[in-house]
């Protein structure tokens, strides 16, 4: 009988609220403008921290009402403007009654508010416009539909501090790459907005300093411009020099520190320059502290490690700061059963938010750990290092994870690590995990890790082909992501020229395994899969494609075994590249194959075989190039070779074809490598 009875209770409870929410939408519609007023100011207070009043006025319909009566013109500015303050009320609950205003238009309707000649109600529509804005639920291209909202957005910076502060805070917010940049670059963001940083208002500094943080960001254009600013008789940047001094707010030095460092990164400041080395790293160091709040930290290591990833210098500089490497170690450990965090609420927060310290940490590792080995090493004998990385590869965050694999992959820069360390942790067998099934953005990072884990020198390379890395390998080649694809063959490039083991073995054993190795390739992935490398329309799996079969076709039998096999899509792939429109580095690759073919026993008749071939052989001989002329020269000198059987037939053909006048002619070259080539040919006609 009780369940019976619940479901009549909670009708009539929700029916009592939604009762106790109608009359504030019915006083909406009363005929009596005073009324309507008193009661939009009436539902003003009912819903101010009352997340379940906004929700039912929100389902009562009261934002088409309200939407309906900023727009009136008979509607008195009080009203618009008791209206505009509901509405951003209604918008500072939950995100789902943003996706309700939203589907109510109310972003045009507040737009047009913000043409009133009335401050107050220009400035509500502000308030309001902020809160929709900065709500992930919002698409940032409402801000840009019409192209004359943002320069009466510049107009409005003037008329008062809130103005100042709620736009710049919606530019900040809605500037989301070099698109959004540019437009509010060419409509003088940088002008309109740089005087703000002397503001009287902390706020409106604030929200000014994030504005020039996103319009710096990669962005060589804005930051060039930003360095050459003056305000009040001194240049930006040592504004902002002056904002991350430490008896600054947090906030005000990291957004300053992370403004220096985007025009730096740009190229407008130098790595050198005392701003970054003494000012900008050492005040990111210092958000890196435990004393410091879980966010400040994350983006301070964050900052930090996109400042110093290209720059060796800064690298070591920040590695023996503040003992950075070792407070970095406190990331893992954090909140600890001692922590310091009193609040509840924080801590819960804190908590919930634990892994993105871990992620922080990792990528700052990976910065500092890109370039010097000694920094590698400090790295790795951290406390549980190795341990606390190959734990993160399995975290649940896709971002640890990949923060987690960048940080291996930079690590695994090192020849002494990849043989000690990676080999004691066996790394490789929680990285094979990570490339059965993660997002295109680990498996990039993950297969370049894979490609230095398969060099000769790394002991892991064994057992990671023994486990299937071969199929994997040839599955990436597939891959719709470019990247991925060269990733996949150079691994496999790898993996064939990982050889030197095979010295070991006797002479006829070794040239089987080497021609396993290579038929193993060529199974896996296909002849089919590799002739649509080669024409593949990304040049850098172009590339790696005529360098993979460049060194399957190496050592004479082995070459002769190939084309025997497959040398007519082979000769077929080589014409198309070199009729197709090509940069030289691609043709010198394709004649380079055509040398190696040239230098097989059997294999060399199909050049002979083929005039069409020919011609373009002798043509790049007279190329203007003359790393062309050099590929096609070592053509000639194969196939010209006189201690080879046959060879008196192909050097008549040749002869006929005027390949010897053009060596007497490259003979006389003024380069000394072409010289000496044509030289060393033309004594094969002489023997």
């Amino acid at each position: 009988m009780a369940c019976l009875l619940e479901t009549p209770i909670r009708m009539s409870v929700l029916s009592e609220v939604t009762a106790s929410s109608r009359h504030y939408v019915d006083r909406l519609f009363d005929p009596d403008p005073q009324k309507v007023l008193q009661g939009v100011i009436d539902m003003k207070n009912a819903v101010i921290g009352n997340n379940k009043q906004k929700a039912n006025l929100i389902v009562l319909g009261a934002v088409p009402r309200l939407l309906y009566l900023l727009q009136q013109e008979t509607s008195s500015t009080e009203l618009k403007t008791e209206c505009a303050v509901v509405l951003g009320s209604l918008a500072m609950g939950t995100e789902n009654n943003v996706k309700s205003l939203l589907d109510c238009h109310i972003i045009p309707a507040l737009l047009q508010g913000l043409l009133s000649p009335d401050l107050k109600f220009i400035e509500a529509c502000l308030r309001c416009l902020r809160t929709i804005f900065t709500s992930p639920v919002t698409p940032e291209e409402l801000l840009y539909t019409d192209a004359t909202v943002i320069p009466h957005l510049m107009a409005l910076l003037s008329r008062s501090r809130y103005t100042q502060e709620y736009i710049c805070q919606i530019f900040s917010h809605c500037c989301k790459g070099p698109d959004h940049q540019t437009i509010l670059f060419n409509h003088g963001a940088v002008q309109n907005i740089a005087h703000l940083l002397t503001s009287v208002s902390y706020k409106v500094r604030m929200q000014a300093l994030k504005c020039f943080s996103v319009l710096a960001f990669e962005n060589p254009q804005v930051s060039m411009t930003l360095v050459n600013v003056l305000v009040d008789g001194e240049l930006l940047p040592q504004i902002f020099v002056k904002m991350l001094q430490r008896d600054k707010p947090i906030e005000m030095q990291l957004t300053s520190a992370k403004c220096l460092t985007y025009m730096c990164r740009a190229g407008a400041i130098r790595t050198d320059d005392n701003c970054i080395v003494l000012k900008t790293l050492p005040c990111l160091v210092r958000m890196c502290s435990k004393e410091r709040l879980l966010e400040e930290r994350v983006e301070g290591a964050e900052t930090l490690a996109y400042l110093i990833e290209p720059d060796v210098e800064l690298q070591r500089i920040a590695s023996i700061t503040d003992h950075l490497i070792a407070m970095l170690a406190d990331y893992f450990k954090y909140p600890s059963s001692v922590s310091a965090i009193t609040d509840i609420k924080r801590l819960d927060h804190d908590l919930k938010h634990a892994h993105e310290l871990r992620q922080a940490a990792f990528k700052l590792y990976a910065s500092l750990g890109a370039n010097d080995e000694d920094i590698r090493k400090k790295i790795i004998d951290t406390e549980n290092m190795m341990d606390r990385i190959v734990t993160g590869l399995s975290e649940s965050s896709v971002k640890v994870r990949l923060a987690a694999v960048r940080c291996l992959h930079s690590l695994s820069r090192s020849v002494q690590q990849l043989r000690t360390s990676f080999q004691d942790h066996a790394v490789w067998k929680p990285l094979m995990k990570v490339l059965q099934n993660a997002p295109d953005e680990i498996l990039v990072v993950a297969s370049s890790m894979l490609c230095n884990l398969l060099l000769e020198f790394s002991p892991s390379k064994e057992p990671i082909l023994e486990s299937g890395a071969v199929e994997l390998l040839c599955g990436l080649t597939q891959s719709e992501n470019p990247a991925l694809r060269v990733n996949g063959i150079w691994a496999l490039m790898m993996r064939k020229l990982s050889t030197e083991w095979l010295n070991s073995l006797p002479k006829n054993m070794a040239f089987q395994a080497e021609q396993k190795i290579k038929a193993d390739i060529l199974r896996s992935l296909s002849t089919e899969q590799l002739f649509r490398l080669l024409s593949d329309s990304d040049l850098n799996v172009l590339m790696k494609t005529l360098g993979l079969l460049r060194n399957l076709l190496s050592t004479r039998p082995h070459i002769d075994k190939i084309m025997s096999t497959h040398g007519k899509q082979i000769m077929q792939a080589v014409t198309l590249i070199l009729e197709g429109e090509h940069n030289i580095e691609v043709k010198e690759q394709t004649l380079c194959i055509l040398a190696n073919i040239a230098d097989g026993t059997t294999a060399k008749e199909l050049i002979m075989t083929n005039d069409d071939i020919l011609q373009k052989i002798k043509y790049y001989m007279g190329h203007s190039h003359v790393k062309l002329q050099l590929a096609a020269m070592f053509c000639i000198s194969n196939l010209v070779w006189n201690e080879e059987e046959g060879s008196q037939e192909r050097q008549d053909k040749l002869r006929d074809m005027g390949i010897v006048d053009i060596l007497h002619k490259l003979s006389q070259s003024p380069d000394s490598n072409l010289c000496d080539k044509a030289k060393t040919a033309l004594q094969q006609y002489l023997a």
